[in-house]
């Protein structure tokens, strides 16, 4: 294939475009405004090669471009004006950086000339790449046009290399309007190698491994991509595999060793080792017993394994053996070691103990209704591969443990940041990332209302994506808090709601309501056959939902 001729002299807008052509993008989020003209007109001239999809909020951009990228693990990239612009992106930057989301925000800035001079020219922030590195990996600016492919090839390389996560560029308006010398050609962004495992710690994690009387594994975002080496060393040890979010689907939750993570809860209290790989351990250590024993107890009797790309995790959460590296090819030479070893003679035996453990734990949860019935309606209906999108409400918190999981990626979760809203925009890029496999939204109408203006944004770029509104008129957790901690004092917690049927539909909409998962089925059945821009609202009473949180949080040690 012939390179493109690049012209003598182009904007910096035009540089960007080339780039992230350059690096394999080929979908950009965006919102324009004056300072980001050039870019977008870059855009549109090479609408050949990359796609611009639109939205009514900045947030929005932000969130589809972390859909994108959390459901795919390419990077996301989305572009708004700079100052409040960018700010209002920041909450999603942050869930993309607890997330380990690789999301480019390309912004803009104020006249080279004007840069610190605090005068107050349009969107002036103090200092917005300080802004902008708290809550990214990496941020910097483009002075020269002539500078864009190198700066751009090295935001690549810091967004994938190592631990994935958010990174961002700014360019003053005059660089990104006028014209500078383009450079010959725009590199391609190389990762850094991943380190790799010391094979010292190989063989003393294998060792300590087939000692144990009861292992777990808990998974977590970084062993997204290992799926089927931790399946089969699971099969070799006979130890169970659970997640609590970022690891869900991993391996199949279907599963003979697979646990939910209340079933893998009601066992951590005889669990003697725990290997985590890609994961902060959140679960057992912040959620299942005292979250002080997140500070590791060098007297506690469990032993703990880490395998992880991030040598700074070791720090954070010392483990009694360390393996720094990535996690398919850790667990390919663990999972050598372990059979060279002779693995588990009685792991087999170990699938009856776990299928009793499942049904138990399932006949626990039942109890957390209606949510749970209405999560076995949508995992009925939904395919395999389908991908669901939570969000914090009642039946997307009962999702944790109640909604099994079948193919990486396809949970998609907010993380550790619990960023209200983020469901449906989120949802949207997930959906432009599979236009040809399901997506359903799952939200409540508090978290919904965050982002209800997408609703024109589904329906002028055709994204057949399904939503499903929980409406009990509340936040619903704030509520049940003020109700049984507070003396039932309720601020802010009630809410008055339109009729979101009608709201859907004067956007252009597909809509439905049904009050019932019997009804919810069908209906779910016959948006995900259209592809169509869909919302499903399902009246709840408010006040009705039972807490999920004794399955989140349970103790039993």
């Amino acid at each position: 294939m012939l390179k493109p001729v690049l012209p003598q002299q182009m904007t910096g807008g035009a540089a960007i475009v080339e780039a992230l052509i350059a690096n394999g993008v080929d979908t950009v989020f965006g919102l324009p405004g004056a300072q980001m003209y050039a870019f977008f007109d870059a855009l549109q001239q090479r609408s050949d090669a990359i796609r611009t999809f639109g939205a009514r909020h900045e947030q929005a951009c932000a969130y589809m471009a972390f859909g994108y990228a959390r459901s795919t693990g390419r990077p996301g990239v989305y572009s708004v004006v700079p100052g409040p612009g960018v700010l209002n992106t920041t909450a999603a930057l942050s869930t993309a950086l607890g997330c380990n989301a690789p999301v480019l925000c390309i912004t803009g800035q104020v006249p080279t000339a004007f840069i610190g001079r605090g005068r107050g020219h349009l969107h002036e922030l103090p200092d917005q790449l300080a802004t902008l590195r708290t809550v990214t990996k990496w941020a910097q600016r483009i002075e020269r046009v002539e500078d864009t492919g190198a700066i751009l090839a090295e935001a690549f390389r810091q967004m994938l290399s190592g631990r994935p996560g958010p990174v961002a560029v700014e360019m003053a308006w005059d660089v990104m309007a006028g014209a500078g010398k383009a450079p010959e050609s725009f590199p391609v962004a190389t990762q850094d190698a991943a380190p790799v495992a010391d094979e010292a710690a190989i063989e003393a994690a294998a060792r300590a491994l087939l000692a144990a009387r009861s292992p777990l594994i808990m998974l977590g975002t970084g062993a997204q991509d290992a799926g089927a080496e931790i399946a089969a060393l699971a099969e070799a040890v006979g130890t169970p595999v659970a997640a609590f979010r970022g690891g869900r689907g991993a391996v199949p939750e279907d599963h003979p060793f697979s646990l939910s993570s209340y079933a893998a809860a009601k066992r951590w209290a005889k669990t003697d080792l725990l290997l985590g790989i890609g994961s902060r351990l959140e679960a057992p250590y912040m959620r299942w017993a005292n979250p002080m024993s997140y500070v590791q107890d060098p007297g506690q009797a469990r032993q703990l394994i880490r395998i992880d790309i991030d040598p700074a995790e070791m720090d954070r959460l010392v483990p009694t053996i360390d393996i720094v590296a990535d996690a398919k090819a850790a667990v390919s030479a663990l999972l050598s070691a372990v059979r060279r070893l002779g693995g588990n003679a009685s792991a087999p035996e170990r699938k009856i103990e776990l299928k009793q453990l499942r049904a138990s734990a399932r006949e626990e949860t039942e109890q957390v209704q209606p949510q749970l019935s209405y999560l076995d309606a949508i995992r009925e209906v939904l395919p395999r591969d389908s991908f669901f999108v939570g969000e914090l409400c009642q039946v997307g918190f009962t999702s944790y443990f109640g909604f099994p999981v079948y193919e990486p990626r396809t949970y998609v979760s907010e993380g550790y940041q619990g960023t209200l809203g983020f469901g449906f925009p989120t949802a949207l890029g997930v959906k432009v990332a599979h236009p040809s496999r399901a997506v359903v939204s799952v939200t409540g109408d508090g978290g919904f209302m965050f982002a209800v203006q997408e609703l024109a944004t589904a329906v002028q770029e055709k994204i057949g994506l399904v939503t499903i509104l929980f409406n009990n008129n509340a936040y619903g957790n704030v509520l049940r808090d003020q109700t049984n901690s507070f003396g039932g004092r309720e601020i802010g917690s009630a809410l008055v709601n339109p009729d979101f049927v009608r709201l859907a539909e004067s956007f252009g909409v597909r809509a439905h309501s049904v009050t019932s998962p019997a009804a919810l089925r069908p209906a779910l059945s016959e948006a995900i056959a259209s592809n169509e821009p869909t919302l499903i609202v399902v009246e709840v009473e408010r006040g009705s939902e039972a807490s999920p949180w004794p399955f989140i949080h349970p103790r039993f040690d």
